[in-house]
């Protein structure tokens, strides 16, 4: 599984930019797509809400080969 980790400048990002700022989506109707598949998982919970908020500390399994560990901007 490949794993990586996404830093944020954020408080929090929408799955669909998250999955398109990490390069897993190249698109943004691309992001829409996989979380309609039923790809995405969000601390291992199915994500069926294109937009749904992702905070710092989460963890989104995409099809069980990419993991991104979301964190917080350092200061």
């Amino acid at each position: 599984m490949q794993k990586e980790t996404i830093e944020i400048t954020t408080a929090t990002i929408t799955m669909d930019k998250l999955l398109k700022f990490s390069g897993v989506a190249d698109t943004g109707g691309q992001a829409f797509m996989m979380v309609e598949d039923g790809v995405v998982r969000l601390n291992g919970q199915l994500v069926t809400e294109k937009r749904k908020q992702v905070h710092p500390g989460d963890v989104v399994n995409i099809n069980d080969q990419i993991e991104l560990t979301v964190i917080a901007e350092a200061e």
